[in-house]
């Protein structure tokens, strides 16, 4: 079963975070990542005007664009996203806008989907962004997981993550690195995915 990591990072820290929660999904006999961003909306003259843009970009520059068939394939899914005024990024949610062919024939439905954020500062609207998301991942009928508190590491992280989504604060600069804790809950996000889609896989 594949699950497909759909996401957009425009500094590399979602793209990380996305890595990572496919190291999840690895850990699942019978499950495999898929990994995929979605076009850029930012104009490329802006971009080379930005020397940590350019970095983002060049770090994810093998990384195919998602297509419709990588959704129609997938037992599961993950949406990775930064934060924009405590909401979705433009560019992932035009691609969630597409799906509309898919979301008629009623494809996406009882798949499980989780959404995991990257923020600037720690209160920059991490669960705000992950449960506006869930919205519309419902109306595509999709089954919504979270990260239950089985994971110790909701209780210690300093950083980013809660029950509805694992998060990275990237700090105002975008350096920061992923700590353990952030990481830990990418991981154990991907493994439920996997987890859940294969029990909710069609009967043979």
């Amino acid at each position: 079963m594949k699950v497909l990591i759909c996401y957009y990072s425009t500094y590399g820290n979602v793209y990380r975070m996305a890595q990572l929660v496919a190291e999840g999904v690895k850990q699942v006999p019978g499950a495999e990542p898929v990994i995929r961003t979605v076009p850029e909306l930012i104009p490329d003259s802006v971009i080379q005007g930005r020397d940590d843009m350019k970095a983002g970009r060049d770090l994810q520059k093998n990384v195919p664009i998602v297509t419709k068939d990588d959704f129609r394939e997938a037992g599961a899914f993950a949406f990775g996203t930064p934060t924009r005024f405590g909401n979705v990024s433009a560019q992932l949610k035009n691609q969630i806008d597409q799906l509309t062919a898919l979301w008629l024939k009623g494809e996406l439905e009882g798949k499980p989907a989780g959404v995991f954020v990257s923020t600037g500062s720690l209160h920059g609207g991490q669960e705000t962004t992950i449960l506006t998301l869930m919205a519309p991942l419902l109306h595509l009928g999709m089954i919504l997981v979270g990260v239950p508190y089985s994971v110790q590491e909701l209780f210690t992280t300093q950083g980013g993550g809660s029950p509805y989504g694992p998060g990275h604060v990237a700090g105002g600069d975008n350096q920061r690195a992923i700590d353990e804790q952030e990481t830990a809950i990418c991981r154990a996000l991907g493994k439920r995915l996997a987890e859940v889609g294969l029990r909710l896989q069609p009967k043979a």
